[in-house]
């Protein structure tokens, strides 16, 4: 699927944009869906183990910020992930044996819809070694008035930044950090059936929504099968104990097969604790949490 050099400017840059990833047929399957889901939450009042509810949301006027874990909630995201182009890019990126991590889809409704302040997944979810990405799959088009992923290329092979304030982690650098690059921020754009990958330790983030179009991006964030979790982070896989577990790394593997003896690899660590008062989602991290806007 990916080129040589395609590939080469990930190792090099840590982000990489693939255009018309999926087949009109599956984007309009993908879009009918999320459209499905986003209706469905029309009669929700308080964000659930389904919907993070955007400032505004109603039953005339649904606003989200993220509709959680897409591929429990309908196949087709599971799918896609699993047989589609987007899973041959993951095989050339991060080899034959790959496992989900997490996926969500970030809504980011009209108008105002909020902003992701500046971080590096690593933070959120560190482990034996950084062989992860994040695949950003555009379901619309994505232009910068409504909130584009934003990246600082090659800052995955520099430091993981400080994700803490007032001693609980925030999960969003300082933007006055002297390590934050400003002056070298990309923006990602693209058409929908369009997808960005990006590498677990690179700082990016994304502007809040001034369109009068909702944003929707299917984030799906995966591991080489060799990049075991450490415990601390704030994913729902901590809680499940042994058995369940396994059960659910099963469903999540996407290609190839598990790999019982984890690659340790000499990565900064710094585990994602204390939490801040409330770790839903990343919105809220980042709001009770204390962290300092780069959009404000």
């Amino acid at each position: 699927m990916l080129s040589r050099e395609q590939q080469d400017f990930y190792a090099e840059n840590g982000y990489l944009k693939v255009e018309q990833v999926v087949t009109p047929e599956e984007l309009a399957e993908l879009q009918s869906v999320t459209d499905g889901l986003i209706d469905a939450s029309r009669g929700i009042t308080e964000s659930d183990e389904r919907f993070d509810l955007d400032s505004g949301h109603c039953a005339d006027t649904p606003r989200l910020t993220r509709i959680k874990l897409p591929h429990k909630q309908d196949p087709v995201y599971d799918r896609i992930l699993k047989h589609s182009k987007v899973t041959e890019v993951l095989n050339d990126l991060l080899g034959p044996d790959t496992v989900l991590n997490t996926a969500k889809l970030n809504c980011k409704a009209p108008g105002g819809g909020a902003a992701v302040e500046w971080h590096q997944d690593w933070a959120f979810y560190p482990a034996t070694n950084d062989s992860l990405l994040a695949f950003g799959l555009m379901l619309e088009d994505v232009t910068e008035d409504n909130g584009p992923l934003l990246v600082i290329p090659g800052s995955h092979k520099g430091p993981v930044l400080s994700h803490h304030a007032g001693g609980v982690f925030c999960g969003a650098i300082d933007p006055d950090d002297p390590l934050f690059e400003k002056d070298r921020i990309v923006t990602l754009t693209g058409k929908a059936g369009d997808m960005t990958v990006h590498h677990v330790r690179l700082l990016h983030g994304s502007a809040p929504n001034v369109s009068d179009r909702a944003r929707k991006i299917l984030f799906y964030e995966c591991a080489s099968a060799d990049a075991w979790p450490l415990l601390g982070g704030s994913s729902y896989i901590h809680s499940l104990g042994q058995r369940k577990f396994w059960e659910d790394f099963q469903d999540r593997m996407i290609t190839g097969a598990p790999v019982f003896t984890p690659r340790l690899a000499d990565v900064p660590v710094t585990l994602p604790l204390p939490p801040a008062p409330d770790n839903t989602s990343i919105f809220k991290t980042q709001i009770s949490g204390g962290a300092k806007s780069a959009f404000a």
